[in-house]
């Protein structure tokens, strides 16, 4: 680089115009990552949704098209089209080219608006290759063309619309920002485009998208129609139906600040398991950060708990914390409120600082009110969150196990064969089934980086227990002190004992069915360690099989029908099938699938943007409901071929 000794005024550079998007796109959109590109799309959807909260529109159409381009309609007022009074120039051309314009600054235009920086539409002109922009008066068509914030035309007539009054804008974001890989995403848009139905009842979302754009692996609709008469208990019920519920009753409520300040809603649901699905709306847009929204429904929430607590003599509850309160519960925060403040152009976090005053003061005396309407599912809830608080204390009282030290010692299972290595890089733990393998893998490991836990049959299905019957588990209880990171919101990466966790059991029927419980185990009490890539698998031999005196290992009946296929005429075979890793020499094990020079490991992944639908499938197969197993079973029994019995 070379350095300029000569600064002068020559070397201010002014943006005129839109330049300052193209030139940094990520102070208006966060980047030109899948997520920026992405918010170009909910830009242009949340003006339509301003239309129909303003009470001007009750339909929005969205459409990825085949050219992959995306066109959003709405049948609002439609953006004005007369020349502004300030410049020569129509108000179209103006929201269309000008930062910070727009009709959400004056007072009376919109009461509540996504938009509220005048600079969403510009931006999404800005950084598009090519934008058309029709707006219907009086079912008049009248169209401009873009390409990268310029106009190509000027206004036009061209026609009739079937839609009296409204908007339509289609586009194209700019390659030469974003890069040729990214396009939209059908499931994203989709997703997108059903939260914004749930928020606001009356409203309809009509959703099309050009079949050759969906996977065949994904269950995005091509077209569908999203009405949510219910709102956002329809919403919330739809991603905790796989959920133990505490009761069938949502606790929901709608209603209007005081002093004027807006509107709110929420609906919020208690269950057995640990939810993500905390989420907040302001003004109809995510806030994926939260913001002083959600702070104040969560003490909100909280207060109006220990406030029943207390009355009921309940002094666990009437002392817990809103994480304690709300670590069980899913929800939905929604408000509508005048000229909030974001942190940053994508809105992710609300920072109006009146707004959680009013969150707190109102969502309390909400939730106190349904507490005492409904006293079956007050008196159900408060029970469920006394007995998870105390299952937490019991785990930090038991569970908190280390790796061992000069200046700490620590309890650990007294099956498990520890290695001798004092560091954690490099060391693995197996996990085994039975004694008898767990006496065939002590003898066929590394004592110096390997460890053995061997557990006594198959382990609790966790999916199907509550923390209490899990900690009384003994052989869970083993396995969480001998990794010492501890469980589920408590889980420390750090303080994991082993680099590598492999779950090793027999290459049969049985074996598969532990290995099913311990994954289950993993993904649903130690995510974090399926994430951070320490879960592996061993891949044993079901198979040896010696041929004119050379051995061969398989691990499967495939691999050994076509090893069998592949032989000359006349070879001599002698075939054995292994019972189980305890009937193999130490020796066999170790060349096959302890050895880190000739075994195969599986690592066990999750993608994050699989994360729901695997969920889904293990609350389907090992979680309660036994008729979603067998719907799973009578769907995918007929692609299975080869079946051990």
């Amino acid at each position: 680089m070379v350095k300029n000794n000569n600064y002068s005024a020559k070397d201010i550079e002014i943006l005129e115009g839109l330049e300052p998007v193209r030139k940094r796109p990520g102070m208006y959109i966060g980047g030109t990552d899948e997520t920026a590109f992405h918010h170009l799309a909910t830009e242009i959807i949340d003006n339509s949704m301003d239309e129909v909260t303003a009470g001007y529109a009750k339909n929005i159409y969205v459409k990825l098209n085949k050219d992959k381009s995306l066109t959003v309609t709405d049948d609002g007022r439609g953006i004005p089209l007369d020349k502004h009074p300030k410049k020569n120039k129509t108000a179209l051309e103006i929201v269309m080219t000008t930062l910070h314009s727009g009709g959400k600054f004056k007072e009376g235009t919109y009461s509540t608006s996504a938009g509220l920086h005048g600079v969403g539409l510009s931006v999404v002109n800005a950084l598009s290759e090519k934008l058309k922009i029709e707006v219907f008066k009086n079912s008049t068509i009248f169209e401009q063309n873009y390409s990268k914030g310029k106009p190509l035309n000027k206004l036009t007539k061209k026609g009739k619309s079937k839609i009296k009054n409204g908007t339509q804008v289609t586009f194209i974001p700019d390659k030469e920002v974003f890069g040729k890989e990214l396009n939209f995403v059908p499931n994203r848009l989709y997703n997108l485009c059903k939260s914004k139905a749930y928020l606001v009842k009356g409203i309809t979302i009509h959703w099309e998208c050009d079949r050759s754009l969906i996977n065949r692996k994904d269950d995005t609709p091509n077209s569908a129609k999203l009405f949510f008469p219910d709102g956002i208990v329809e919403y919330l019920d739809s991603e905790t139906k796989n959920f133990t519920k505490i009761n069938d009753k949502t606790c929901h409520h709608k209603n209007n600040f005081d002093d004027d300040k807006g509107k709110f809603e929420f609906a919020i649901q208690w269950h057995n398991e640990i939810s993500e699905f905390k989420i907040s709306f302001c003004n109809s847009v995510l806030t994926t950060n939260g913001g002083t929204h959600e702070q104040g429904f969560k003490s909100g929430v909280a207060k109006s708990i220990r406030k029943i607590a207390k009355f009921k003599n309940n002094k666990l509850v009437a002392s817990a914390s809103a994480d304690e309160i709300l670590s069980n519960a899913s929800y939905i925060v929604s408000v509508f409120i005048n000229n909030p403040e974001f942190e940053g152009q994508t809105k992710s976090r609300l920072s109006s600082a009146y707004i959680q005053k009013y969150c707190d003061a109102s969502i309390a005396k909400s939730v106190e009110n349904w507490f005492n309407q409904h006293p079956k599912a007050s008196n159900s809830i408060l029970t469920f969150i006394e007995g998870k608080i105390r299952e937490r204390n019991l785990l930090d009282q038991n569970l908190d196990v280390g790796r061992q030290s000069a200046t700490r010692k620590i309890r650990l299972p007294g099956k498990l064969a520890d290695c001798t290595s004092s560091k954690v890089e490099g060391t693995e733990l197996f996990i085994v089934e039975g004694d008898s393998a767990g006496g065939s893998a002590k003898q066929a490991r590394d004592r110096n980086f390997q460890a053995i836990l061997p557990l006594r049959g198959k382990i609790l299905n966790v999916k199907n227990s509550n923390t209490a019957k899990i900690l009384a588990n003994t052989e869970i209880s083993n396995l969480l002190q001998a990794l010492g990171c501890q469980r589920r919101e408590k889980y420390i990466d750090k303080d994991l004992r082993y680099e590598k966790v492999i779950i090793m059991t027999d290459a049969d029927v049985d074996g598969d069915h532990i290995a099913s419980l311990l994954l289950t185990f993993f993904f649903c009490e130690m995510p974090n360690l399926i994430k951070n890539g320490h879960l592996y698998l061993a891949v044993p031999p079901l198979y040896k099989l010696t041929i004119s005196n050379q051995i061969y290992y398989v691990r499967n009946d495939i691999e050994k029908d076509k090893l069998l296929k592949n032989l000359k005429k006349g070879s001599k075979i002698e075939i054995s099938r292994f019972k189980g890793l305890g009937e193999m020499m130490a020796l066999q094990l170790k060349e096959t699938t302890m050895d880190i020079n000739t075994r195969s490991l599986i690592r066990v992944t999750v993608p994050t943007s699989d994360y729901k639908k695997t969920n889904k499938l293990i609350s389907n197969i090992m979680g309660k409901n036994a008729d979603l197993r067998l719907k799973f079973i009578e769907e995918n029994a007929p692609k299975v071929k080869n079946i051990d019995l």
